[in-house]
């Protein structure tokens, strides 16, 4: 059911009266990266300069700022041309979110096919929202949206992808990585699958939660249609970014004043694409040692909390079939909820449930689908790991965890048997 209309100002006023209480944290530690999340002062400092001194013009304007605007959003495009391999004929699309560069392209594809007889739209059961979404809407416009399911570790069986694909499908929808439980797909093999059975079907990726984490080049993958952001590696919010493959139908789902591309028009985020590009400067200049930074961490924190506390389940994959940020654990007999303000209060911020439902008492539609029962699901704790975190950043956030869940399950008739 959903919480009353005003529940985060409860929830928020609760926490400030506790925070008086129980004083500053003496050490902050911040998880929330799937949500959004702090940016690094060299990205900070780049973007200043773009609000006041320079290229604050609008970039298709022919005056010195405008130029400026400008140059930006062409090096920002050949440095993602360089790091995602993407030909100089396919197209990079600046939109000011993911959820924008989602629904252009699933919106954007069913109308510039319309007119055709393909009206099937095929998506996975655990696609975010900004996926979900828009595809359920087509329902509304004659167009057929079915769901493919996943296993208990948020894998497509290839062979259940084949029996819901066929003549009268127009698009797939599969995400790189999974946003809550951090599954790897194996997605060239699915896209082979697809491209094989009907090569004009349109193949979509979600890469916004892969990006910065695992290698990507568009060419070997052959997609047709990526969305990637700007917040989730760090950068500023207000950018996304879907990159669209020569030949590709699509039409615009906003309309407007052009200005430096077609599918979406309005003035781009110069400030915000400056510290998009210097967020990709800093991910990629040491990818692998990044990654592996991440993945150290990652496995640290898993084995804190598997060691020391009991009742726990991991949600998704273990080893190398799961993206190197994300810890996803369920703690039995405690609600998520609960154990978030706990945590807060002992300066450990993460999300519960389902990063983007926080305000919705239902639990994660990604949990259930893979078969976690509701009370699972609803205990369930999100940490996204970065290589700015510290082996005494997981030290800390155990201590502070496992004082938090037993404390909580003291007070839950559940525990209590």
């Amino acid at each position: 059911m959903a919480f009353p209309k005003n529940h985060g100002v409860i929830i928020m006023n609760k926490v400030k009266e506790l925070l008086k209480v129980h004083g500053k944290p003496s050490r902050e530690v911040y998880f929330d990266h799937e949500n959004s999340g702090w940016v690094p002062p060299e990205v900070v400092e780049a973007m200043l300069p773009y609000f006041n001194v320079k290229g604050y013009g609008h970039p298709s304007i022919t005056n010195k700022p405008g130029w400026e605007a400008y140059e930006v959003i062409e090096e920002t495009t050949q440095l993602l041309r360089k790091t995602l391999n993407v030909s100089e004929e396919d197209e990079l699309i600046y939109t000011h979110s993911g959820t924008e560069a989602n629904n252009l392209a699933i919106m954007g594809v069913a109308l510039a096919h319309r007119k055709e007889n393909r009206k099937k739209v095929v998506v996975t059961a655990i696609e975010h929202p900004s996926v979900l979404y828009p595809a359920q809407e087509l329902e509304n416009f004659g167009f057929k949206t079915v769901v493919v399911p996943v296993d208990s570790e948020g894998f497509v069986d290839p062979d259940i992808l084949m029996a819901y694909v066929d003549e009268e499908t127009l698009l797939v929808s599969v995400q790189m990585v999974n946003h809550e439980i951090g599954t790897i797909q194996n997605l060239s093999e699915l896209v082979d699958i697809v491209k094989e059975l009907n090569p004009d079907i349109i193949f979509h990726t979600d890469a916004v939660d892969a990006f910065g984490r695992v290698p990507i080049n568009v060419e070997e993958l052959g997609v047709d249609l990526m969305t990637i952001s700007s917040h989730k590696i760090n950068g500023p919010k207000g950018v996304g970014v879907l990159y669209k493959r020569r030949g590709t139908k699509l039409k615009r789902v906003i309309y407007g004043a052009l200005s430096t591309q077609v599918y979406w028009p309005g003035v781009e985020n110069i400030p915000a694409i400056v510290g998009f590009k210097k967020a990709i400067e800093l991910a990629f200049d040491d990818f692998e040692g990044n990654v592996r930074q991440m993945r150290m961490l990652r496995d640290a924190l898993l084995d804190g909390i598997l060691d020391n506390i009991d009742d726990t389940l991991v949600n998704g994959p273990l080893g190398s079939e799961r993206v190197p940020d994300n810890v996803n654990v369920s703690f039995l007999y405690v609600e998520g909820e609960a154990l978030t303000v706990e945590l807060s209060l002992r300066g450990v911020y993460v999300s519960s449930g389902s990063a983007c439902t926080s305000r919705v008492l239902e639990p994660s539609h990604v949990l259930l689908v893979i078969g976690r029962a509701h009370e699972e699901a609803h205990g369930s704790i999100l940490f996204k790991i970065t290589r700015y975190h510290t082996k005494d950043d997981i030290k800390y956030t155990t201590e502070q965890l496992k004082e938090a869940v037993d404390k909580l399950r003291t007070m839950s008739p559940l525990a209590r048997r």
